[in-house]
């Protein structure tokens, strides 16, 4: 039983570092790639300045 939670814990902090990772790479993308994917600057604003632990997926 410890060990399964141990394991989640585990996911749990892999998962906010991936998230980080990810909304840090999105502030590097260009207005012109963003343009591509059909979003905004300011959408990047509101995503990348989300907590970590807002996952939005709830994974």
């Amino acid at each position: 039983m410890k060990g399964n939670k141990v394991s989640a814990v585990w996911s749990r902090l892999v998962r906010w570092h991936q998230l980080a990772r990810e909304r840090a790479c999105l502030r590097r993308i260009s207005d012109a790639t963003l343009k591509d994917l059909g979003l905004s600057r300011a959408d990047v604003e509101i995503e990348s300045h989300r907590h970590f632990w807002e996952d939005p997926f709830n994974k």
